[in-house]
Formats: C-alpha cells, sequence, structure tokens
C-alpha cells in the first residue's frame, strides 16, 4: 500500500500486521456487533450545510478544554491491552499526544503503569478508573494524583462485561493462551510475532506487585467483572476522594448526565464503549443530535469517530470535543508512535478542510446551523432521554 491517507488506510495495515485474534480484540463489539454499524450510521446520516462568502483563509482548530487550550477538539481514549498492538503502546500513545497538545486517557488496564507514562510521556494526562474491588480503586485513584494525573475519568458501563463473541471464538486473554491455532496465527504475521518475542508478554501493569490478590484482579478485570454495586452514593465518595477534574464516562441518558453533574462531576462522556458493551446501545452521537445541552458542564463524545468531518458534526450537535479509540489504534498497530502521529495529522487535517468547505473560521464557531436540521430530526427521534 501508498502512503495511508485516511484512518481506514490504517485499518488495512493494522489488519495486515496483527494475527487475527488480536485484530479481532481490536476491531470487535458485543453480540452481533450491530452497534458498530450503527455508531458510523449515525454520523453518516447527518448532512453538513455550508456558509459561503465566508473569509476562511484562517481557520482555527483548538479549544479551550476546562481552562487549558488544546491544539483541537480531539483526546485519545482510554484503551486496554495497547501493548498487544504495539510495545509500550500506552506510552506511544501518550507522548503522541502530548506532541500534538491534546489531552492522553490511561485506562485501568493498560499495559505500562500510571507512574511509567507519567515518567515518559510530559502532556495532559487523565485517568480513567474501573472499580473492580473498592480498596484497589481507592489505591489507583491515589497513585494518579501522586503521578500528577489532572483528570479522573469514571467509566460506569461495564457492570458486566458485553458478550464478544470474536474475543469467546478466539479464546482471547490476558496472558494469552497458547493452541496450535494461536502458534500458526503468529507465524503468519512475523512482524508482530517478532516484537511480541523480543518485548515479551504484556500484562496489566497497575496490578503488579508481590500479593497474590493481583492475580484475581487481573483475572477480574480481564472479564469485566467490576464492581456492581457501584451507584450514586459511590459516585459521591469518590468525588471527595478525588480533588481535581472528574468525569464520567459510559452514560447514554441526559438525565443521568444532569444527575453527575449535580452529585459533582465537572463533565460527561456519552459512550456506549465503541459498541463494545451492547449491541443495541443509542450512538453517543444520535444522543447528542437528540437535545440541546442540557447541562452547564462539558459534554463529550466517543464511538464510531473516524474522519475529521465527524468530529465538526459533533461539535456542531454540541460536543465539547471527542475521544478517538480505534482510529488511534489503528494507527498504533500498524507503525506504532509515528502511525499515532499520522493518524493525528489526518483527523486535524481533515477538520481544518471540514471548516474551510463549511465557510466556518473556528471550531469555536460550530453550531447546530451548519447540520442539516431534517436528518438531525429523523436520525434523533425517539432518543430524548
Amino acid at each position: 500500500m501508498s502512503k495511508p491517507v485516511n484512518v481506514e488506510d490504517y485499518r488495512a495495515l493494522a489488519r495486515k500486521r496483527l494475527p487475527k485474534m488480536v485484530f479481532d480484540y481490536l476491531e470487535g463489539g458485543a453480540e452481533d456487533e450491530t452497534g458498530l454499524a450503527h455508531n458510523r450510521e449515525a454520523f453518516q446520516r447527518v448532512r453538513l450545510r455550508s456558509r459561503r462568502l465566508v473569509d476562511v483563509s484562517r481557520r482555527d482548530s483548538s479549544i479551550t478544554l476546562f481552562d487549558k487550550r488544546i491544539s483541537a477538539p480531539l483526546l485519545i481514549a482510554p484503551t486496554g491491552l495497547n501493548g498487544s498492538f504495539w510495545p509500550k503502546g500506552d506510552i506511544a500513545l501518550a507522548r503522541s499526544a502530548a506532541r500534538f497538545g491534546i489531552p492522553f486517557l490511561l485506562s485501568t488496564a493498560s499495559n505500562s503503569s500510571i507512574e511509567e507514562v507519567a515518567e515518559h510521556a510530559d502532556g495532559d494526562l487523565w485517568f480513567q478508573l474501573y472499580v473492580v474491588h473498592r480498596k484497589l480503586a481507592e489505591q489507583l485513584v491515589r497513585r494518579a494524583m501522586e503521578a500528577g494525573y489532572s483528570t479522573l475519568v469514571l467509566t460506569v458501563d461495564v457492570a458486566v462485561t458485553g458478550k464478544r463473541e470474536r474475543d469467546l471464538r478466539n479464546g482471547f486473554a490476558m496472558p494469552m493462551h497458547y493452541s496450535l491455532r494461536t502458534l500458526l496465527d503468529g507465524v503468519t504475521h512475523p512482524r508482530w510475532s517478532m516484537s511480541y518475542l523480543r518485548h515479551g508478554m504484556p500484562q496489566l501493569a497497575n496490578f503488579i506487585s508481590a500479593d497474590a490478590i493481583d492475580t484475581e484482579l487481573q483475572a477480574a478485570l480481564m472479564s469485566r467483572q467490576m464492581d456492581a454495586t457501584f451507584s450514586w452514593d459511590d459516585l459521591k465518595w469518590l468525588r471527595q476522594l478525588w480533588p481535581r477534574k472528574l468525569l464520567v464516562k459510559g452514560l447514554s441518558r441526559w438525565d443521568d448526565a444532569q444527575r453527575c453533574i449535580a452529585a459533582g462531576a465537572d463533565g460527561v462522556i456519552f459512550s456506549n464503549h465503541g459498541g463494545r458493551q451492547l449491541d443495541g446501545a443509542v450512538a453517543p452521537f444520535e444522543l447528542l443530535c437528540s437535545s440541546e445541552n442540557r447541562t452547564h458542564r462539558p459534554v463529550l463524545i466517543d464511538s464510531g469517530i473516524r474522519r475529521g468531518s465527524d468530529v465538526v458534526k459533533a461539535l456542531a450537535a454540541g460536543a465539547s470535543a471527542v475521544l478517538l479509540g480505534r482510529a488511534t489504534l489503528y494507527g498504533l498497530a500498524a507503525a506504532g508512535e509515528n502511525g499515532v502521529d499520522d493518524v493525528l495529522a489526518i483527523m486535524k487535517d481533515e477538520i481544518d478542510r471540514t471548516l474551510a468547505q463549511l465557510g466556518c473560521p473556528s471550531v469555536e464557531g460550530l453550531s447546530r446551523e451548519y447540520l442539516a436540521r431534517p436528518d438531525v430530526s429523523s436520525l434523533c427521534r425517539n432518543t430524548a432521554a
């Protein structure tokens, strides 16, 4: 393939380099995977309306988010097991985000520890929290605080794991289980296999210690055995524990968003976990379109974002910024840190081009007037809860 020109090109390169079971982990969704397609369709069904005779000789893609200026309305989403795509994948993503002047969110299920990422990346670091065990959650929060993370993101849509049938069929787990099929898969993907052999098996780095319970916690995290008792009172506890910015991720209702803000959250993230949890879930962009912003705090979205025009549509519909998940992982899996850099550059260029063609010189000037309302109305019908 010639030099990649879009995210889909990097997806093709990632698929070529990764063994099938690893690519399936990156790519797959829950059950019939209708949610994956629906996330994309939500963006594709909304059209843009341009203004003409506007001076767009200079465009500005930067925004202010939580009193910080960032170069584009992009964040790198928290994703687990990034070391299975590229050695030290979490650090590569964090360093690339720092170079582009955007935040990086480290997952609880990372293959590099909270401290290791902070040591090797000097950008704006956020930490995403899965509550597997209450005492452990408190320890992780305190470690993130001591390591200088600016923002805590609580994920609330994994009380039980989604039924990810690709992973079930492939027997995907961490540590990886070897079988004849696994070995053959590795042999036919020598670049990935050699890297894997040189750097060793990735582990859930935030759970490595001398305590025997760590093995149990890693197994619980891999199978998404989260604390299903975590509720509104516990969110208030977390708010008291963490004095910096706090967001709640995984919401699919405006009334839940309002309640999170009332409980002390500084912002919310509409997310369906990239279609990996509830297959029939509403698309975050669809939810965003369903109503004018009903909170006075930032609302971010993820899931299904592959183009700069998707980002522009999200901001026009009321999002403060978007999180990139699979898009940057395709770049990571294909070419490591350089691939992440390239994907971010592609997304930023597409945002800039879309602004010029819309007749909108700045992303901060985007509004619903740039969206074709008939399409927005049809998309958002019956999703206003």
